[in-house]
């Protein structure tokens, strides 16, 4: 019995000591990226060629619901690239975050509304796998989903998106708002890129 202890006891250990220098080294990820994309900003941000935003997240098949925030880069463009974090929490069945970078395209332009496509990837980390009954459920992932989204032209840009994951096969949506900086229209006028 207490070399079963001990062996548990060495295995916590070293569980333990792997947990640590992984969220280090995911930490130091994530500060440098935070850093890059603050210089990238202050740079960049008077003409209009960022923008910040948070959304709500709902997984339907998982009935989840969580956080995201994300920058956008490049949001009047045809195409953007849209770094972004969401985090399910733990209130729900599934906990896990999520961190990645989305492709937009824009396609369909009217009036002061446009709809894009999107297909995103990114690293997953789900907290609370060993709960699942998938066989082939992991603590660490790599996602691909596809979507498509609708947002205005508005210095305040309120969004919706319906995305696809095509490792689990779930389907979310995420709504919320996005911030174009440096943009010196109103919060419900155009944005000057789109004004004629």
């Amino acid at each position: 019995m207490e070399r079963i202890a001990y062996i548990f006891h060495i295995r916590f250990i070293y569980f333990y000591r792997y947990k640590t220098v992984f969220l280090n080294r995911m930490n130091r990820l994530l500060a440098t990226l935070f850093i890059f994309f603050i210089c990238f900003i202050n740079g960049k941000a008077y003409s209009q060629n960022v923008g910040l935003g948070l959304s709500g997240l709902y997984n339907v098949q998982t009935e989840s619901f969580g956080a995201g925030a994300r920058v956008t880069l490049f949001p009047d463009n045809v195409m953007s690239l849209t770094p972004q974090v969401s985090y399910y929490f733990p209130s729900n069945k599934i906990t896990e975050w999520t961190i990645g970078a989305a492709l937009d395209y824009k396609f369909l332009f009217r009036n002061k509304y446009y709809a894009y496509a999107l297909v995103h990837g990114g690293y997953n980390r789900w907290s609370n796998y060993d709960e699942s009954l998938m066989k082939d459920a992991e603590l660490n992932n790599w996602n691909l989903e596809g979507g498509i989204g609708i947002t205005t032209t508005h210095c305040l840009r309120p969004f919706a998106e319906y995305r696809y994951n095509l490792k689990f096969q779930e389907t979310h949506f995420n709504v919320g708002l996005i911030l174009v900086l440096g943009c010196r229209g109103g919060r419900g006028e155009d944005c000057p890129v789109y004004q004629d």
